[in-house]
């Protein structure tokens, strides 16, 4: 038998999904980045269960779950062409980096990528890559532009959460193999492999990124104030998610811990303005 501690979840569990499916029924349009982003946690939940060719797998899978949440919330809530524009500017940039990198080692220093490991690629760059730009920087964008509304300040906003995002992603990727430093002795405490040129580059291309998007959002704005849930959603589990996943399964502490601090410039301004909302909606 059920007892009562049994049926108040059940209760708030039912409650719950009643106004999950009043959200969807409200803007029929968020089903499909929904969807994709619970699938996107679902994928990522296996990775650290991984290994070998399964993990290379589950790594391609979850960055064109990653792309295509980002670009079917962005079509569906700002319209196919400010999502065109973002996938341009971001994956576009991208790839032009890490071709540019891989070539001469600017702007994040001297690395090559393992080879066949994570699908095709384009001047020893696997296409994935470019992907995951677009998948990883547009929650970022999105939440600055929550936290801080001037062009500037969101744009800034923007490079400190590209960098912190890279916190979690490089340590992650150079511990399986995907890619590798020439310089492996020059990076922050406890992660020495990945010298401190990839930050720095990762905030000059950042930097040019935020500057192009800028441009697009005053160009191709809204028609609507757009539903952020789904990208807020993906940050958060990201930010605390990557974090744990660090600490306790995947055996990088430090990562864990820079990538925590790295993010938390806009994770803890959201988490402090989503208590408040609460606070007022109890109120």
């Amino acid at each position: 038998m059920i007892g009562t501690r049994g049926h108040q979840l059940v209760d708030r569990l039912g409650q719950g999904a009643a106004v999950f499916g009043r959200w969807l029924r409200a803007e029929p349009s968020r089903a499909l980045p929904t969807a994709t982003a619970i699938l996107l946690v679902l994928v990522q939940i296996a990775y650290p269960l991984s290994a070998g060719v399964i993990r290379d797998r589950i790594t391609i899978v979850v960055v064109a779950l990653s792309a295509a949440t980002a670009l079917a919330h962005a079509a569906t809530t700002r319209g196919g062409r400010w999502a065109a524009g973002f996938f341009v500017i971001v994956s576009g940039l991208g790839l032009t980096a890490e071709i540019v990198g891989t070539a001469t080692g600017f702007p994040f220093g001297a690395y090559a990528y393992a080879v066949d490991r994570i699908g095709p690629a384009l001047a020893e760059v696997p296409l994935v890559v470019p992907l995951a730009w677009t998948g990883g920087l547009y929650p970022i964008w999105i939440v600055a532009g929550m936290l801080v509304r001037g062009a500037a300040g969101r744009a800034g906003l923007f490079v400190v959460g590209a960098v912190g995002w890279d916190l979690f992603l490089d340590p992650q990727m150079v511990a399986d193999g995907q890619w590798t430093w020439a310089v492996t002795d020059a990076g922050l405490p406890g992660l020495p492999q990945i010298p401190y040129t990839n930050y720095l580059g990762w905030a000059l291309v950042a930097t040019l990124m935020a500057v192009l998007l800028t441009v697009l959002d005053r160009r191709v704005p809204p028609a609507h104030d757009p539903s952020v849930a789904v990208p807020v959603a993906v940050f958060v589990w990201t930010w605390l998610g990557s974090a744990l996943a660090h600490a306790v399964f995947l055996g990088l502490p430090a990562s864990a811990c820079w990538g925590l601090a790295g993010l938390a410039p806009l994770g803890v301004p959201l988490l402090l303005r989503a208590r408040d909302l609460a606070r007022d909606r109890a109120r």
